[in-house]
């Protein structure tokens, strides 16, 4: 899946794939913030670091944490982060 999420930590892209696997719309995402409404616990703290890091040019590859889908179950995601930058 591919997401992505502003400097405020709102999603503001959400395709195809995350759908299917989650089970949430990319209605229902858009403007969520994903790390209060999304990620355990447990995770927001290095969740929200490695959002950070990769906001100062620095990439993380492979990181996992826990997502609740839709229908409550909880999957592994396994994140690669980079700054997108020239967004239009």
């Amino acid at each position: 899946p591919i997401f992505g999420i502003d400097h405020d930590g709102m999603v503001n892209q959400w395709n195809i794939n995350a759908v299917e696997i989650t089970g949430f719309s990319k209605e229902e995402m858009l403007g969520q913030d994903l790390v209060k409404v999304h990620i355990t616990e447990d995770f927001r703290v290095s969740f929200k670091t490695v959002v950070d890091n990769a906001r100062h040019g620095q990439a993380t590859a492979n990181f996992e944490f826990p997502f609740f889908t839709k229908d409550k179950r909880r999957i592994e995601v396994l994140l690669n982060v980079t700054t997108r930058c020239n967004e239009q």
